[in-house]
């Protein structure tokens, strides 16, 4: 490993530099989960300017398929805005650090002074009800010489019944994606009175379909990332859709009727 400064923590394993992730209430019921905690800094570089992965994800216990799903997930979200030319292991955060690192390399030929190439994976339980879990996986990649970074955001739901992912289609009725995406657009026309833009912004702007949804216990939020329906400057908005309205659209199973 030609990384330096790394450390990988578990909830059960010795704590390192006295540091501790805290213990979310989520983890005493249900299906459980550990904390797993890595930092590598890339090593042989010039001072400020070294480039840093952090990682902040779950470990599922006896069952390795979500654990690998969560896992490959946020590797390719850390892909973040790329040229294509990199191979991107999704396996791996020790291999990911390595090939971050070797673009930081690249990037830092024609950075100012003291920017540095910046990578953090995190995966936090956002809710847990009914025997769903709904995990919010986020990363955000900034790239020496960027005027940003690159955040992002996507919901992963686990039927804890099902001990599995399940999709948007997998929680709605059959036929009824069109009748959700009609919801969701009167959520977007809430959203944008709530927030004061006008029809000049709203066609700007316009509202486009997603499914990244994660079904909370009074509504289903949908969380869009930047630049998809609005600037840069206006970060990931959140389209609340209540759950009274999704009666008749989404099964009963994922409105906590059931």
């Amino acid at each position: 490993m030609s990384c330096r400064k790394v450390f990988v923590v578990a909830s059960g394993l010795a704590v390192l530099a006295g540091c501790q992730a805290q213990q979310d209430p989520a983890d005493m019921v249900g299906m459980g989960h550990e904390p797993v905690e890595a930092h590598f800094v890339e090593p042989d570089c010039p001072g400020e300017q070294c480039a840093e992965v952090e990682v902040r994800a779950l470990h599922f216990p006896g069952l390795p398929e979500l654990s690998e799903e969560l896992r490959r997930r946020l590797l390719v979200m850390g892909q973040g805005v790329t040229d294509g030319e990199t191979e991107w292991p999704s396996d791996s955060w020790d291999a990911y650090a390595e090939a971050f690192f070797a673009l930081a390399r690249e990037h830092r030929r024609y950075a100012p002074p003291h920017a540095s190439s910046q990578a953090s994976l995190e995966a936090k339980v956002l809710s847990r009800h009914h025997d769903l879990l709904v995990v919010e996986l986020d990363s955000y990649v900034y790239h020496a010489g960027q005027a940003h970074g690159m955040p992002l955001t996507e919901f992963m739901v686990i039927d804890e019944r099902l001990g599995q992912v399940v999709t948007l289609d997998d929680m709605l009725l059959d036929g009824q994606v069109s009748a959700f995406q009609e919801a969701l657009a009167r959520a977007h026309e809430r959203w944008l009175r709530d927030q004061e833009l006008d029809e000049a912004f709203a066609a700007s702007w316009p509202f486009h379909p997603s499914q990244n949804v994660a079904p909370l216990e009074t509504a289903w939020v949908v969380r869009y990332n930047v630049y998809e329906i609005t600037p840069y400057a206006l970060g990931q908005p959140e389209l609340h859709i209540p759950l009274d309205e999704l009666e008749g659209i989404a099964k009963p199973r994922y409105l906590g009727r059931e």
